[in-house]
């Protein structure tokens, strides 16, 4: 498996304490929960001071693990994400990611807008050496157990190399988060010959078929449900419209079932994207997950538990090392 990190003292995780449409309060709520329930963790909320311990107060923290570091600006989803990290140095991601930075946290979770917290990611962390490009995973629940599918957003346009590259970091996290010693690595194409697809997705299939990864072929959009491969590959634009598609038809779906059983919902937790914690950003110079804008308190908890197993498993350095 490589490099693994073990951790002697509690990791700590940074949580971005205004990321979200429910912020702060599940937010504070989910990181209490994490305190609470993870003893090996030690969250950090970042956020205005008044706003973030008006919402601790309702808890009981003493004996826990969890503090705050004052952040007074936050960027809203609508503002220009380099602009805003750059206006807004006070700003709950920019401070966030900066504890990252200075090595006085060793992850960081928020729900904040995307674009600035890749934005704040790839000019405040940098990219790991050899990665040309960080991409964004998100998972999938599949008829044979999660997937990763990436790039969902970070990079619209792709050369092949780089789709390779998004395959040995999804490979690398499959491995170490989810235990497989071989991931099955598809290119979602057009069809599942080689000569299908763009001029990139041709070029990548030729690389990725030389690679040392258990690369099983192209795969096509209904493939991922069915758990044809463990990592999927595409660029940004693609992948981002393959996972809004994803929450529309789980939407959908959700209330079908409920008008269906009076009301009762059968798909409440059997969600074709898995929501209980956020999308990975591979490729940057530290540990950084973004969850879903509608984060309920349990899924901050699960990003929170899940950002302290990357540092745990050495995820992020497995990937410096390609």
């Amino acid at each position: 498996m490589g490099i693994a990190i073990k951790q002697t003292n509690p990791v700590k995780v940074v949580v971005d304490a205004m990321g979200g449409d429910y912020a702060p309060g599940e937010v504070v709520k989910g990181a209490v929960e994490a305190a609470q329930e993870f003893k090996n963790i030690e969250v950090v909320l970042v956020g205005p001071r008044e706003a973030v311990q008006k919402e601790l107060s309702q808890y009981e923290t003493k004996g826990l693990k969890i503090s705050l570091v004052p952040a007074e600006e936050t960027i809203a989803m609508d503002e220009d994400p380099v602009r805003a990290i750059r206006r807004k140095p006070d700003s709950s991601i920019v401070v966030g990611i900066n504890l990252v930075k200075k090595g006085e946290a060793a992850a960081f979770v928020s729900g904040g807008s995307t674009g600035a917290v890749a934005a704040a990611a790839f000019l405040i962390l940098g990219r790991k050496k050899h990665i040309s490009r960080p991409a964004l995973g998100a998972m999938f629940e599949s008829l044979k157990g999660p997937s990763m599918l990436l790039d969902v957003g970070a990079n619209a346009d792709c050369k092949p190399e780089n789709l390779l590259q998004f395959a040995q970091m999804g490979s690398i996290y499959m491995q170490r988060i989810h235990g497989l010693a071989q991931p099955r690595v598809g290119l979602l194409s057009s069809g599942e010959e080689s000569t299908k697809g763009n001029k990139v997705t041709r070029s990548a299939h030729e690389l990725l078929a030389k690679s040392r990864l258990n690369f099983v072929g192209n795969v096509e959009g209904r493939d991922i449900p069915r758990g044809m491969a463990d990592v999927i590959v595409t660029d940004g634009f693609t992948g981002n419209v393959v996972i809004k598609l994803a929450e529309g038809l789980g939407e959908m779906l959700g209330e079908l079932f409920k008008k269906m059983n009076g009301g009762a919902s059968l798909f409440k937790d059997k969600r074709v994207l898995n929501h209980t914690a956020g999308a990975m950003l591979l490729g940057v110079d530290g540990n950084v997950i973004i969850t879903h804008g509608k984060s309920d308190s349990s899924m901050i908890k699960h990003s929170i538990q899940l950002a302290g197993r990357m540092v745990d498993q050495g995820v992020t350095e497995a990937i410096g090392a390609l």
